[in-house]
């Protein structure tokens, strides 16, 4: 998926901001505390910025889909041949006054192939589509958040606002992109995000530098990333929705 330009510039100063500020500014701009996020507070943040959700191509339609099935180049082959077995079997004849050898078995052969091929097509895919919307569903990731009604509660990842405290543990998945509050020998494997064969180790640190690259601040978790043996660590959300590995 692509990123607009100017979301993608929000978001780095996003993660700028609470890379190089101390956690107590972030804590206010982000309206939340170490001890989480209030009921009310929960229900603005969602309302505000949205569910902790990827944003995929939105589901084609209907009349699209039986589009995409018949054009393609086989499909486009056998029109080609239909259309020269129309001009020799059909039209010439016609015009050479000869009636008797007017054939339109070819066409209707080759026609009838098409027909057959697209439907076939637009019957798997469609199965298959189905199929894999039911896995999904079948899924469930969650993550573990301190709110201030209930403490280290497990809820799925959707459920994630921004400004939730969050733990993480060996074989976690990052949630969001997240400022570390507290870390203890975290190692994290950044190779899908910047090509970096070992592990990365992860600070509870402010940054004063503002001129790095965002993958540079070692205090700063990118949503998707997962969590190696042996970290015990806890940060905040900072952008929910805007990460990026979207």
């Amino acid at each position: 998926m692509t990123t607009n330009p100017k979301t993608l510039k929000k978001m780095n100063e996003q993660i700028i901001f609470c890379a190089t500020n101390s956690t107590k500014l972030i804590l206010q701009a982000l309206n939340t505390s170490f001890t989480g996020l209030s009921e009310q507070a929960i229900k603005e943040h969602r309302n505000l910025y949205g569910n902790n959700k990827i944003v995929h191509g939105k589901k084609l339609s209907l009349t699209k889909r039986i589009a995409n099935a018949f054009i393609n180049p086989f499909t486009a082959i056998l029109f080609c041949l239909a259309i020269v077995s129309i001009f020799t079997d059909i039209i010439i004849p016609i015009m050479q006054n000869s009636p008797d050898d007017v054939n339109p078995v070819t066409v209707i052969i080759i026609l009838t192939m098409v027909f057959i091929s697209g439907s076939l097509r637009f019957v798997q895919e469609s199965r298959s589509g189905n199929a894999a919307e039911k896995l999904l569903s079948l899924i469930t990731t969650t993550c573990t958040v301190t709110r201030q009604y209930r403490p280290k509660a497990e809820i799925p990842l959707e459920d994630v606002v921004i400004g939730d405290i969050i733990h993480l543990s060996a074989g976690d998945m990052i949630p969001a992109d997240a400022r570390i509050l507290e870390a203890k020998d975290l190692f994290i494997s950044q190779a899908s995000l910047t090509g970096e064969s070992e592990p990365v180790e992860k600070f509870a640190k402010t940054y004063q530098e503002k001129n790095l690259s965002i993958t540079d601040y070692n205090n700063i978790l990118f949503m998707g990333i997962d969590i190696l043996p042996m970290p015990k660590c806890r940060g905040f959300l900072d952008t929910n929705d805007t990460c990026l590995l979207k």
